[in-house]
């Protein structure tokens, strides 16, 4: 774990996730968290696929520590995005965190990395480094991930090319980790639990 994201007494990662694919990428993190008795999680979810996510949740035996269930009827882009940073504040404070990760390129994302950002936390981005060239292409999700990109501490890049781009944008190659694609570990613990059920 780099340097930049300890704190004497251990590490206190705010876990955030809010959509379904966050959730399947995102448990090989918690689980890897949980593991560690230097790591004290916070599981966070937002809401923004909630019955997908509580799903997926169930299945990767993930509860949250604080749901923000930010979700509401004809809510904008805009509204979602206000809302997700403003609870995702109040969530800093209250839990005091000695940092923030996020996995992707979703409002969630982009909302924790500004959070994160506003209250001087460093910032991991999972699955970091992925770019179409093309700002509306896929909308809003690459504005979400370049902005993630430029808050964060700590890139945790799924390629080598991943990485590379991020290098090529100026990023520190102290901060730029290649982790491979947590999918992968999903993918394996679930062929592993298949197998012991059957």
């Amino acid at each position: 774990m780099n340097s930049q994201c300890q704190t004497a007494g251990g590490v206190r990662p705010l876990l955030v996730m809010g959509t379904r694919p966050e959730a399947i990428k995102m448990a090989p993190v918690v689980n890897a968290c949980r593991r560690d008795p230097r790591v004290d999680p916070i599981v966070c979810f937002t809401g923004q696929h909630k019955e997908m996510l509580a799903q997926v949740a169930d299945y990767f035996d993930i509860t949250p520590d604080v749901d923000l269930k930010l979700m509401q009827p004809n809510q904008t882009l805009a509204g979602l995005t206000s809302r997700c940073l403003t609870e995702l504040d109040a969530c800093i404070v209250q839990r005091a965190p000695t940092h923030v990760v996020a996995q992707g390129d979703t409002t969630t994302v982009l909302a924790a990395s500004l959070a994160a950002f506003y209250r001087r936390l460093p910032f991991v981005h999972v699955e970091a480094g992925l770019r179409t060239d093309d700002l509306f292409a896929p909308w809003p999700e690459e504005f979400n991930r370049r902005v993630a990109s430029v808050s964060a501490a700590l890139h945790c890049a799924p390629t080598q090319q991943a990485a590379q781009r991020l290098l090529d944008e100026g990023a520190s190659a102290a901060s730029v980790h290649v982790t491979g694609n947590t999918v992968i570990d999903a993918l394996q613990w679930t062929i592993q639990r298949e197998r012991a059920n059957s």
